[in-house]
């Protein structure tokens, strides 16, 4: 198939690219390179450096017509969200308004969204939080990432657009950037590898469900032909503690770095795991990658990036 992936130079999205790739299909990123990398992208792979707002977009889905559309372009920092609020939702809710309206333009067969399910639920009622927990969100990006689902229903009931909302939790794993704004496993590895000190933000034992990047790629590629219509948990149903990530991560770099601790970080929930029982029906998804070992893979490819 003709896949068009935006944000596919970016962390989770390249990966899924190169999933794709792998399966035969004809993939073409888009990305405006404002937080992916170009050579993240696999080189079977179209490249096309552009920006969701910018009205050449449409000429790009005249030219491929993809079939699938997966949509990860987007501001992925709760922190950023809530220091710069419009430009969260401009992004996250406009851009994925544009997409879905494309999508119906060029009569896409099927559009992927990436949302989230750390974000999105608010400090949960039950553990581990299901599809069908109320949808209170604490941070702008977890309500604008609700808008985005919401765009999409509209146009399913407008003009029939076929969709599969994928309502991930804390992705890690290579390719992850070390000096950015989100992603503690990939921060805390770098700061250990480098000898710096890691600072946690607040008692540390808050705890987060946190997939392997490699398992949120399979599930994109069950999505293309499983789970239309339906938004999916993609978790392990499992918390752990950043303390605990620290002190695991601390052993298998080998470092004697200490951490610090500081406030609180603004629009976080403390303690969030998802419930994955719909994907395993619905898509044939369950993770396969433990935490550690997943751990252990992410420190091994950034000491071999260097």
């Amino acid at each position: 198939m003709r896949v068009l992936i935006t944000g596919g130079a970016g962390f989770i999205g390249s990966h899924v690219a190169d999933a794709f790739v792998a399966l035969g299909h004809e993939v073409l990123v888009v990305d405006n390179l404002s937080t992916g990398h170009r050579e993240n992208v696999p080189s079977a792979a179209e490249f096309v450096e552009i920006d969701l707002a910018d009205d050449g977009l449409a000429d790009v889905f005249e030219r491929f017509r993809p079939e699938v559309v997966d949509h990860f372009a987007a501001q992925a920092s709760v922190k950023v969200s809530t220091t710069n609020a419009i430009f969260d939702l401009t992004v996250n809710g406009g851009g994925t308004a544009r997409i879905a309206e494309l999508c119906s333009r060029f009569g896409v067969r099927k559009m992927i969204y990436a949302s989230t399910g750390g974000a999105l639920y608010g400090n949960p009622e039950i553990w581990p939080v299901t599809e069908e927990h109320p949808i209170k969100p604490l941070s702008p990006y977890g309500l604008s990432k609700r808008v985005g689902e919401l765009y999409i229903d509209f146009y399913r009931r407008q003009s029939g657009l076929n969709a599969t909302i994928l309502r991930y939790a804390n992705a890690f794993g290579p390719r992850q950037d070390p000096n950015g704004e989100a992603g503690v496993v990939a921060i805390f590895s770098g700061q250990l590898l480098r000898g710096a000190p890691c600072t946690i933000d607040g008692d540390g034992e808050q705890k987060k469900d946190y997939v392997y990047v490699a398992d949120i790629a399979r599930a994109n590629v069950l999505a293309l032909h499983h789970g239309d219509g339906e938004a999916f948990n993609i978790g392990t149903g499992r918390g752990t503690s950043v303390n605990a990530i620290f002190q695991t991560l601390k052993a298998v770099t080998g470092s004697k770095a200490d951490a610090r601790y500081g406030p609180p970080r603004p629009g976080d929930v403390r303690d969030i795991w998802l419930e994955y029982a719909k994907a395993k029906q619905g898509l044939g998804w369950e993770p396969t990658v433990s935490f550690e070992e997943g751990l252990r893979q992410t420190v091994e490819a950034m000491r071999a990036a260097g």
